[in-house]
């Protein structure tokens, strides 16, 4: 008798330990302000997603505004370490890691609309760039413009000597290009710097008009050109993925798709709105470029996007098979 309690005991624990172990509640860390649209657009439709999608036994919890550690170039780095289950970042972050991805940010590789679609259906490729974390979720970001504090840019000479910032290698070289000088820095950083006059502008999408207050140290935006496209992703420390079991693991990667989905489409939305009223508002203007002064840009520019493929290309990575993939050649 005394045997078959200690044996029912036992299984009982057994049952309820895979149980426990089973559960998972996941940190998302994101060095973006608390009141960003990403929670609500994003982050808690995959929350709900992925609770729905596992009976409740795997949630997600926000940490927003960098709770779980200041600096948007370390988020890369937060989820191989663990510090975090789950972290948004930029790849032009932290580049040398990232060098294919970042082949859509160039001019002309991506259209902004479809780009997240087309980069979700050719994900194999970029495995590799992946393989120290769980990739869930990669979108691209409403086209980035110029933002200038006081001067406003109508021609590349326009550009000259001005110190803009961006938020990439790549995009530097393309600013580099039209005759300015790269400033490289996270976006929290950028208001103070237009401010203070350390920047003279900056390239960037229009979300972050709003989402970091940019409009009100921006008095020019510039757009008309071909620019660039910034890509933004989740990715999971290897350890969290791995410790939930294949069915759970599915959940996620789903939710994460689904997210880059929304993610895109909650950009590109509330950067036409923020244009828009940017746009309506005494003191702002808009400068849309004629063709002419735009095909100057375009051309001053191409010659990067050419050597940037080429040259990865050469490092091996096949980046012309991946332009052509996401172009659909």
């Amino acid at each position: 008798m005394k045997t078959r309690t200690l044996r029912s005991a036992l299984a009982a624990a057994l049952v309820f330990s895979a149980s426990a172990a089973s559960a998972a509640e996941l940190k998302l860390a994101d060095f973006q302000p608390p009141s960003h649209f990403v929670v609500e657009q994003v982050y808690k439709p995959m929350d709900e997603a992925i609770k729905a999608g596992t009976n409740g036994d795997v949630s997600v919890t926000v940490f927003m505004g960098g709770e779980l550690g200041p600096g948007p170039k370390e988020q890369y780095n937060r989820a191989v370490d663990g510090v975090t289950d789950i972290a948004f970042g930029l790849p032009g972050y932290t580049a040398s890691n990232f060098p294919k991805t970042l082949l859509t940010e160039l001019p002309g590789v991506i259209d902004a609309e479809t780009g997240t679609a087309k980069v979700q259906a050719n994900s194999d490729m970029l495995a590799k760039e992946y393989r120290r974390v769980a990739l869930l979720a990669l979108w691209n970001n409403a086209p980035n413009l110029l933002f200038t504090a006081e001067k406003p840019i109508r021609s590349l000479e326009d550009l000259k000597g001005l110190k803009i910032r961006v938020p990439s290698r790549n995009a530097g070289l393309v600013v580099e290009a039209w005759g300015a000088t790269p400033v490289s820095m996270p976006a929290p950083e950028i208001y103070n710097a237009m401010q203070t006059g350390v920047l003279d502008g900056a390239m960037i999408d229009a979300t972050t008009l709003g989402a970091f207050k940019l409009a009100e140290v921006t008095k020019y935006i510039t757009m008309g050109m071909d620019t660039t496209i910034s890509s933004f992703f989740l990715i999971m420390n290897r350890d969290s993925f791995n410790d939930l079991s294949d069915d759970q693991q599915k959940v996620v990667l789903e939710a994460g798709k689904t997210a880059a989905l929304n993610g895109n489409k909650a950009w590109l939305a509330i950067a036409d709105k923020a244009l828009a009223k940017f746009k309506a508002t005494e003191g702002k203007e808009v400068i849309v470029l004629s063709d002419a002064e735009a095909a100057r840009f375009n051309e001053a520019s191409a010659p990067v996007v050419a050597k940037v493929i080429a040259d990865a290309d050469a490092d091996g990575l096949e980046a012309s098979a991946y332009v052509a993939a996401l172009k659909g050649e």
